[in-house]
């Protein structure tokens, strides 16, 4: 345990939660609401820790109760104290954006269109999954996606809205990224609700774009997503072993199965042959550690790299309302070896991680930011690795800049023009 080591302190709050004491409750205002929104697993206070490590950290959760971290405040300070050894990291509340308090033109809070997860923007556009409709639903086990609709999230949400949302976002916090997320639909419908959404955003401000549904049966409309700016493509299969999988994703495995996520993942790998540092194109598999055997993790993990894909390795967090609620999240010393497989894989494979600027995500842990796991890190062995990775993220982060210069000079002229 070292509460100053930041990989293992952003690992160890996702596993363990935290309890806010009286002192630090009561200024907890200058920070972000804790939301649970559609799209991704937050259900916490979104914390930056040093160096600068943005996390969700669970508070809400009956796990909490017995973290051995408390979150305090003194001296005008916000610290992680780790009680046992009265250890404490100084941290920083991720700040409130004052376009969280805004509506759009139509009336909807702009909130309940899209809220910021770390530094990047999350919209979930489309109706919800319909695994969470009629009687028998066979919704993810895990998941809360059904249960906060309506409440903090708008079941419709127009072009116009989202639009304002984007542009609130780039214009005031700094956005870089924004990442559409869907769940499963009959139809297959979910690619055609996004595209037009996906042109204009492109059109109007340059930011990267992520998109994260199940794999769609015609694999020609992922090269048109590539054509249309789409920088990630995602695809959460949660779990690899197959058992495992049938039972904590039924519906998944009804109508798509593992295989069909692992074939979909590998043809948009092999689209990166026609990679450029201009407009980047990266394929992530997500999957949930704390939900099969570490080792099956490890092997996700490794099934990922092996065709050039960037694995995104969640900590399964027993959200409120949900059928696995009651269940126990798992024990930090038994990810850390998860992680730290999940920085050397993509390092030894020289995958390009890190590159694109001010993308801090505070559901997961990123590969970059378990280096602090690996007793490799810096070795002689990564280090040309370190070195070609700095040199694309110095070469990325200013060609994207000076694009993101033209967008707004572009966007200034419009507005005198008018």
């Amino acid at each position: 345990m070292d509460i100053h080591n930041p990989g293992w302190l952003k690992l160890a709050l996702y596993c363990e939660g935290l309890r806010i004491n009286d002192a630090a409750r009561g200024e907890l205002e200058s920070g972000r609401e804790i939301m649970r929104t559609r799209a991704g697993l937050g259900s916490g206070l979104e914390v930056i820790l040093p160096p600068n490590l943005w996390t969700n950290v669970p508070v809400e959760e009956s796990f909490c109760a017995k973290s051995p971290f408390v979150f305090d405040w003194q001296d005008g300070q916000f610290y992680v104290v780790h009680e046992p050894s009265t250890e404490r990291v100084a941290v920083k509340l991720a700040p409130r954006p004052t376009w969280y308090d805004d509506h759009c033109s139509s009336g909807k809070l702009m909130t309940s269109i899209g809220t910021l997860q770390g530094t990047y923007l999350g919209v979930y556009p489309t109706k919800v999954c319909e695994f969470w409709q009629g009687k028998d639903k066979e919704n993810c086990k895990f998941c809360s996606v059904g249960l906060n609709l309506g409440s903090w999230d708008a079941p419709e949400k127009r072009l116009d809205e989202v639009i304002e949302v984007v542009e609130r976002a780039r214009s005031e916090s700094g956005i870089t990224y924004v990442d559409f997320n869907t769940g499963h639909y009959d139809d297959e419908s979910f690619l055609d609700v996004l595209e037009p959404i996906i042109k204009e955003v492109k059109r109007r401000t340059g930011i990267l774009i992520g998109v994260q549904t199940p794999p769609h049966s015609n694999l020609d409309r992922y090269r048109r997503l590539r054509d249309l700016g789409v920088n990630r493509v995602s695809f959460c299969f949660e779990i690899y072993d197959p058992e495992r999988f049938v039972e904590i994703c039924p519906g998944k495995n009804r109508v798509y199965g593992l295989e069909r996520y692992l074939d979909t993942m590998d043809f948009c790998a092999s689209l990166v042959k026609r990679q450029n540092l201009n407009e980047p194109w990266v394929t992530n598999g997500e999957i949930i550690a704390g939900l099969e055997s570490p080792e099956s993790s490890m092997q996700a993990i490794d099934r990922i790299t092996s065709v050039g894909a960037i694995p995104t390795v969640c900590v399964f967090r027993p959200l409120i309302g949900t059928a696995f609620e009651h269940m126990e999240p798992p024990k930090t010393e038994d990810m850390v070896p998860v992680f730290r497989h999940l920085y050397e894989a993509c390092m030894d494979r020289g995958l390009p991680i890190g590159l694109a600027p001010n993308i801090h995500v505070s559901l997961v842990m990123l590969p970059e930011e378990c280096q602090s796991l690996s007793p490799r890190a810096g070795s002689l062995g990564l280090l040309p690795r370190d070195l070609q990775l700095g040199i694309k993220r110095w070469v990325f982060t200013n060609k994207f800049k000076r694009k993101l210069s033209r967008y707004d000079n572009q966007r200034s002229h419009a507005a005198l023009v008018h």
